[in-house]
């Protein structure tokens, strides 16, 4: 994982619906970028729902929340329709942004070793610099740990 004080990796990926988004366009405000696995996965839907349920709470602190995972575009589309995300999800399935933020690691699974994502956060500050970081979180305490970040 990346630690607190550093400059966070800049990147661009596109969102659900296609469009390319960078984290500088987002130099001014905090940053919430939080990394999950797989869309319509139990943990994963819970984190990402979680994070929605909040998101007016996060709004008015003025953050803006970046989901970050392996899946397609398409996927994401489908994902963000069926639970109403009020957010941007960004796909990586060449693994650019979720090797640079040092949370795809191998894990084992059933005895076998795999390349998996660690569920986690960071909140970047409105100079690019990270903040906090929360790595494997709880899908459920996400939201919650990000948002008492930004009192």
């Amino acid at each position: 994982m990346l630690e607190v004080g550093q400059k966070a990796p800049e990147f661009t990926l596109p969102d659900q619906d296609g469009n390319l988004v960078s984290l500088s366009d987002f130099r001014g405000k905090k940053v919430i970028l939080y990394f999950y696995s797989k869309d319509n996965t139990a943990g994963c839907t819970k984190q990402t729902c979680t994070f929605a349920e909040q998101f007016p709470a996060f709004e008015e602190k003025g953050a803006i929340i970046l989901g970050v995972s392996k899946d397609t575009v398409a996927s994401h589309q489908r994902f963000a329709a069926k639970y109403q995300l009020p957010f941007r999800i960004l796909a990586d399935p060449e693994f650019q942004v979720l090797e640079a933020y040092d949370v795809r690691k191998e894990k084992n699974m059933y005895g076998k070793k795999v390349m998996g994502i660690v569920r986690s956060s960071y909140l970047i500050d409105e100079n690019g610099v990270i903040e906090k970081v929360h790595a494997k979180v709880k899908p459920e305490e996400n939201a919650d740990l990000a948002l008492r970040d930004l009192e």
